[in-house]
C-alpha cells in the first residue's frame, strides 16, 4: 500500500509542477527594460541619452524625437537637456502645487514623451510571440506639461504591437496640473513572432503648452491558454486524490 500510495503521490505532483510550469512559461516577461531603469543618464533619447531595449523615432527631416528619461524626481528640479534645451515638467519643486510625484507608481525612471512637438514613437522589437496568441500589455501613464509654458492640455497615447493600433482615453489637464498616474491594460493578438511595440504621445495645442505623457511599468505577457488550466485542475485534482488515499490508509 505505501508503494501505492507513493505512485498515486507522485503522479499528482508531477501533475502540477508540470502544469504550473505550463502556465508560468505563459507568463513570462516579454518586455526589455520595461521601466526603464537601464539608462546612461537624464536627457533626450538618442541625443545625449540611451535606454536599454528602447528605440527612439525620428522627425520628419530627421533628427530624434523630443522623449525624455527623467530619474526619479528630476522631472521638476534638475530636469533634462535635448536638443532644444533644458526641459522640466511643471510640479511642486517648479512653481505649481499639481502634485507631480517624484516618481512614477513602478518607481525609478520614467519617459516623458512629447505630445506635440518633434513628436515621434518611442520603440521595442519584441520576439518570441506565439502567432495568434492573445498578449496582455500593461503600463502607467499620465499627462504633464512642460514647465515655462501657460494653458490647458490634452493627452493621449497610441500604442501599436504589429499592425494593431489602440489608443488611451483623452486626459484633459488644467493650466500647470498633472493629470495623475492612470493604469492602462490592454490586450493584442500577434500575428508574427516578432513585432515592434510602440508609444505614440498625441496631444493638444501645438504652440503655447508644451504637453507630455509620462510613461513606465510596461509588460508584456501572453494569455494562458485554456489547456494549461485544465492541466493545473488535473494536477489539484491528482494531489488531492494522494492525499485522501493517505488518509484512508491511515485509518
Amino acid at each position: 500500500m505505501n508503494y501505492l500510495f507513493r505512485k498515486v503521490r507522485a503522479i499528482g505532483y508531477s501533475a502540477i509542477v508540470f502544469s504550473t510550469l505550463a502556465v508560468s512559461a505563459n507568463a513570462l516577461p516579454l518586455i526589455t527594460n520595461g521601466s526603464f531603469d537601464t539608462a546612461n543618464s537624464n536627457g533626450q533619447l538618442t541625443f545625449n541619452t540611451s535606454v536599454a531595449g528602447w528605440t527612439n523615432g525620428t522627425i520628419a527631416g530627421g533628427g530624434p524625437g523630443y522623449n525624455f528619461l527623467y530619474h526619479s524626481g528630476t522631472a521638476d528640479t534638475t530636469g533634462a537637456t535635448g536638443n532644444a534645451g533644458l526641459v522640466k515638467l511643471w510640479g511642486p519643486n517648479d512653481g505649481s502645487a499639481n502634485r507631480l510625484p517624484a516618481s512614477s507608481p513602478n518607481g525609478g525612471n520614467l519617459l516623458a514623451v512629447d505630445s506635440n512637438y518633434q513628436q515621434a514613437a518611442v520603440s521595442q522589437l519584441v520576439s518570441g510571440l506565439t502567432v495568434g496568441a492573445k498578449y496582455i500589455l500593461q503600463f502607467y501613464w499620465a499627462g504633464a506639461q512642460q514647465a515655462g509654458f501657460d494653458g490647458a492640455t490634452t493627452d493621449k497615447l497610441q500604442v501599436t504591437l504589429g499592425s494593431d493600433v489602440q489608443t488611451t482615453t483623452t486626459l484633459n489637464v488644467a493650466n500647470h496640473a498633472f493629470s495623475g498616474w492612470q493604469s492602462a491594460t490592454m490586450t493584442f493578438t500577434a500575428s508574427s513572432a516578432s513585432e515592434t511595440l510602440a508609444f505614440l504621445a498625441i496631444g493638444t495645442p501645438a504652440n503655447g503648452a508644451p504637453p507630455f505623457v509620462l510613461l513606465d511599468g510596461v509588460s508584456l505577457s501572453q494569455v494562458p491558454e485554456p489547456g494549461a488550466f485544465g492541466l493545473v485542475l488535473t494536477g489539484l485534482i491528482g494531489g488531492l486524490g494522494a492525499l485522501k488515499l493517505k488518509k484512508r490508509m491511515k485509518s
